[in-house]
């Protein structure tokens, strides 16, 4: 009772603080580095999976332990997605109530594990277990590390920062593609020995950053609404004089202050009702980006080395060589269109991205119908479209864990990632798969059209309901529901 009794009186009372401001006047330094690369390598380790995934088809096929069809390739790749979509509803709730830094350590263990034991796989039921295992750590880590990077990020460079680690999904992309074209290579391992170690690659990279992440504090921001502002105030100064240490004196903070009351947790309805009911046209913005990315990436990419192989005879050892222009065009679009995120602004970005996304896979479907296309230029084109649609992809994300509450913020993430993914992403492997198999160009251009079709519509609701959140601090974009005044 005498317990209850002081979390009730700490909760009633309200502290004034300048915690966010003083955040977001920090110059760029080493310690926005180690964020940057401690929590983004999340992104990497999906993009290694994916194209380690898309690249290994033709091998899975042909090991004499799985010999996988394709219909069952896609069903791996969808079992990815579902668990990414389960582990971030379940770990989403958990990084909101236990704090981010518990968690984004936790999730990377899971998986770490699941990944190596994918290596290990002696059937087509075990591999498909361990890739829903594999997919649950990733789930889980997006919602862990997208909290945090925001939370952590001066605001001023928060679009570019986060559309540039979004979009190191691709430098993970490239090094699956480098590292399958060696792995995959008969002249230097079996066929059934080199898919087992392409999977190995993740587990190495994660141990190196789990040493990392020790280094990596716990968001202040979170502190000062769960725990006390007396614990957000030491890390905050520890962050300080970390930065001078570097950069010398630092700028004084915008006169600006908050008063919040620290909560425990939030009851789970209340979370729903701020995210669906309290900011419902930002709910219904953030489903459709998620949507429309989520089919249009997965669909297309995790069905592309199938078509590379049916449609223009490449070698199943030659896949990750094609998929690597393809990477490359991918991470080169956040990175150079990002700063126009915090410059031109949120709203008309966006819209471009996906409507430029949508109108050049038009036309790509059109190419591809008409048999213009050898393998080579069908990458180039790719190359292209994906320049401008990883920018779009990595804008949904971006809008989503900067648009809602503090205290709801991983629960945001999670839940319109697992709404995004199990609509658009999680059939969307599958479907293609289903559409090679036919053997038909005309079902699969219907395919591209339908994502195309799903992106032009996303662009037109970014537009209409888009948030401007650009150089704007994160409280003044949804106000913490602790907030006092």
């Amino acid at each position: 009772m005498e317990r209850r009794g002081r979390t009730a009186a700490a909760e009633a009372e309200a502290v004034e603080t300048d915690i966010p401001a003083r955040l977001d006047r920090l110059p760029w330094s080493r310690f926005h580095w180690l964020v940057v690369v401690a929590l983004g390598i999340t992104w990497i380790l999906d993009g290694l999976e994916v194209t380690i995934a898309a690249a290994l088809t033709g091998a899975l096929q042909e090991s004499p332990t799985l010999r996988l069809t394709p219909s069952q390739i896609g069903l791996s790749a969808s079992a990815y997605l579902a668990g990414a979509v389960l582990g971030a509803a379940l770990f989403g709730w958990l990084t909101d109530r236990l704090g981010r830094k518990r968690l984004f350590n936790i999730t990377l263990g899971v998986y770490l594990v699941a990944t190596a034991a994918s290596a290990f796989a002696w059937n087509f039921h075990s591999f498909l277990l361990f890739r829903f295992l594999t997919g649950a750590g990733i789930g889980g880590e997006y919602t862990a590390i997208n909290s945090a990077i925001q939370e952590l990020i001066p605001a001023r460079m928060r679009g570019w920062t986060d559309l540039a680690i979004n979009g190191s999904f691709w430098v993970g992309a490239a090094m699956g593609a480098a590292g399958s074209a060696v792995l995959l290579d008969p002249a230097l391992f079996g066929v059934d020995l080199g898919w087992r170690l392409a999977f190995a690659i993740g587990a190495i990279l994660g141990l190196g950053i789990l040493y990392l992440r020790r280094f990596i504090p716990e968001s202040p921001r979170w502190l000062m609404t769960h725990v006390g502002v007396d614990q957000a105030e030491a890390v905050v100064r520890g962050i300080e004089r970390r930065v001078t240490a570097e950069r010398g004196p630092l700028p004084p903070p915008e006169p600006v202050t908050i008063r919040v009351r620290t909560r425990g947790s939030t009851p789970l309805r209340t979370a729903l009702a701020s995210i669906f009911v309290t900011y419902r046209r930002r709910a219904i913005l953030a489903f459709v980006l998620m949507v429309a990315q989520a089919f249009f990436y997965n669909a297309v990419f995790f069905s592309y080395g199938l078509i590379l192989r049916q449609y223009y005879a490449v070698p199943a050892d030659r896949i990750g060589l094609y998929l690597l222009p393809f990477a490359v065009g991918n991470f080169l679009g956040p990175l150079l269109l990002g700063r126009l995120f915090d410059s031109i602004g949120r709203k008309p970005m966006i819209a471009s991205t996906y409507a430029a996304s949508g109108v050049l896979l038009a036309g790509t479907a059109w190419l591809f119908a008409t048999g213009l296309l050898d393998a080579r230029s069908q990458t180039i084109t790719w190359m292209v479209i994906f320049f401008f649609a990883s920018a779009a992809a990595s804008s949904a994300y971006l809008t989503v864990s900067e648009s809602f509450p503090l205290e709801v913020r991983a629960l945001a993430i999670a839940l319109f990632y697992m709404l995004g993914t199990a609509t658009g992403g999680i059939a969307g492997p599958w479907l293609f798969g289903r559409l090679v198999e036919t053997g038909t160009r005309g079902d699969i251009v219907l395919g591209y059209l339908f994502g195309a079709a799903l992106m032009i519509g996303a662009a037109v609701v970014a537009l209409l309901l888009g948030v401007r959140a650009e150089r704007r601090p994160l409280e003044a974009v949804a106000a913490p529901l602790s907030r006092a005044d």
